[in-house]
């Protein structure tokens, strides 16, 4: 970098155009949701713990004892949702350890919000009232995690064994290292490198029913195959949201926090204390509800026209 580049680095990464653009679009947000009722609330950023997720980074912060930025608000939402606060919504901050590259940057800006009463199939008749008021898209496209990999891989996904995953991962030159993966990775490989490129569409795509073994934090659907209910959003080939329709299991959850830190120390991964305030808001009791987390960072990206998630930020990592 030359010293012209470094002296200049005190300048915004957006231009004042796009910052104009993104303070639109959050005015836009919030009357969204106010004309529907939703009340915005705010929870904190700094927690005595993260999410077990062992897919997730979470940024620690040393004060008195080991605390944490928040990689999404979900906990604590959740726990305004069991006091009865009723639908809400965030725009917050939330950061994440090593993410830095055209679509991540450590610290960013998410949208969250819940609806009470609502399972993951009205969630998404709102994503979609929201994405084309923003983008001006046309109605979202709908399909099943099953009818995507049978289409693009030719897979009986909720069915295939191990094997014929790899096999299918190979047939389309993925070459990985196959220690350590089970049969989920192998799932996200092909999802990633093989599906994801398909969603480049001129109108969003919404995947939903995913396997229950990849259920996060949402509902399993019974069934034969037993299904999560559970939805993605991608779009111009980014994944720009995720929604659930809330597990409100106490015991289901806790047991799923635990298998999260068996795969954390089979890793090597720091293991994180379980949030006992969210577990004894869900004893309590979590409304029957739907929520999701949608960047905000990538639509401005897409709204904009922007290639980089450095330009509809003021300033990104590298400057701030």
């Amino acid at each position: 970098m030359s010293h012209e580049q470094k002296n200049n680095l005190w300048r915004p990464s957006a231009s004042l155009h796009t910052l104009r653009m993104r303070a639109d679009v959050l005015k836009t947000i919030r009357n969204f949701f106010e004309s529907r009722g939703v009340l915005e609330v705010e929870t904190p950023l700094l927690s005595h713990t993260s999410v077990t997720d062992p897919f997730i980074d979470s940024m620690r912060v040393d004060l008195m004892t080991a605390c944490y930025l928040q990689t999404s608000p979900e906990y604590a939402m959740k726990r305004l949702l069991a006091d009865g606060s009723g639908d809400i919504f965030q725009i917050a901050k939330a950061f994440r350890q090593d993410e830095v590259g055209r679509w991540h940057n450590p610290e960013f800006t998410m949208l969250e919000w819940y609806r009470v009463g609502f399972d993951h199939h009205d969630l998404m008749n709102e994503v979609d009232a929201l994405l084309q008021l923003i983008l001006k898209t046309a109605p979202a496209l709908r399909v099943t995690y099953a009818e995507v990999f049978r289409k693009y891989c030719d897979i009986d996904v909720h069915y295939a064994t191990l094997d014929a995953l790899i096999q299918c991962a190979n047939a389309h030159h993925i070459l990985v290292d196959p220690m350590g993966l089970n049969r989920d990775a192998w799932l996200e490989l092909l999802m990633s490198s093989v599906i994801e490129p398909q969603f480049a569409a001129v109108r969003p795509v919404f995947l939903y029913d995913f396997p229950a073994s990849q259920a996060a934090l949402a509902r399993i659907k019974p069934g034969n195959p037993a299904t999560a209910s559970r939805f993605e959003v991608y779009f111009k080939g980014m994944e720009l949201a995720n929604g659930f329709h809330e597990l409100q299991n106490v015991a289901e959850q806790r047991q799923r926090f635990e298998n999260n830190l068996k795969v954390r120390r089979e890793r090597a991964l720091p293991e994180l204390p379980i949030d006992e305030y969210f577990l004894a808001a869900l004893a309590y009791g979590l409304p029957d509800c739907a929520g999701i987390a949608l960047g905000i960072d990538r639509l401005l990206m897409i709204k904009a026209e922007k290639e980089q998630i450095a330009e509809i930020m003021s300033f990104d990592f590298t400057r701030a």
